[in-house]
């Protein structure tokens, strides 16, 4: 457990719900840097679970896949946070790529260079599949096209037809098999499904999250700042 202590983390206008009632030690506010704020509106005319003058009673905000989004608009970003709580630390992540394994065998560790070159169809059903068709297309794939439903939502067997369609017609173009490449979450959810797509093959891509220096901030400063926070409110 992060720090070797108990800590709750309540994200807010990210993928998880709001539980208000929720007792938790921190409010750590993760920020998509891609689409930051959607239209601007609450559900159900936008994405956001809350107004953005919540942050006011944030403890930490982290924008997440900085790495992605160019210097003006993450300052921009920064700023528009802070001027709602000055003094509120702002931390800046992205997703970190480390290898694949195929659908049929969560053991298997494929280097990131089995996608270079190939046709790959990115396959999800997350809440920004922006952010990691970026992380694919980083790999150096001859092409990559995509097939995205809405989050959450659990593949039916119907879908298959129209996956296989969409393979097919890849085939066809470039006169190579695709690859399909979904995300450790698509498969937590739907491996029942997405390994009825042989012959072809299903790799699953593992990432892991990672506070990136920037002007100043860090990991350590990061994991610093959580233990002050915390032991500040255990006394």
């Amino acid at each position: 457990m992060l720090l070797q202590t108990k800590l709750v983390l309540q994200f807010l206008m990210m993928e998880c719900r709001q539980h208000v009632r929720l007792e938790r030690d921190l409010d750590v506010v993760m920020v998509n840097g891609l689409t930051p704020w959607g239209n601007n509106q609450l559900i159900p005319f936008g994405p956001l679970r809350e107004p953005l003058s919540a942050l006011a009673r944030a403890d930490i905000v982290v924008i997440h896949h900085a790495d992605l989004v160019p210097e003006p608009i993450l300052m921009n970003l920064k700023r528009r946070i802070q001027d709602i709580k000055e003094s509120l630390p702002v931390f800046f992540s992205r997703m970190v790529s480390s290898h694949f394994f195929t659908v049929h065998n969560v053991d298997t560790k494929l280097p990131l260079s089995a996608v270079h070159s190939r046709v790959v169809l990115c396959l999800s059903a997350i809440g920004s599949p922006n952010g990691f068709v970026k992380c694919v297309e980083k790999l150096g794939p001859l092409h990559v096209d995509q097939l995205h439903y809405s989050d959450h939502y659990m593949l039916q067997p119907t879908d298959i037809c129209l996956m296989r369609r969409k393979l097919e017609e890849l085939c066809h173009s470039f006169g190579s098999r695709p690859i399909v490449v979904t995300t450790e979450k698509d498969y937590d959810r739907d491996r029942e499904i997405l390994s009825q797509l042989c012959p072809f093959d299903v790799l699953v891509l593992c990432s892991q999250l990672q506070i990136v220096p920037h002007n100043g901030s860090s990991e350590k400063r990061f994991k610093e700042l959580l233990k002050q926070l915390l032991d500040s409110r255990s006394r």
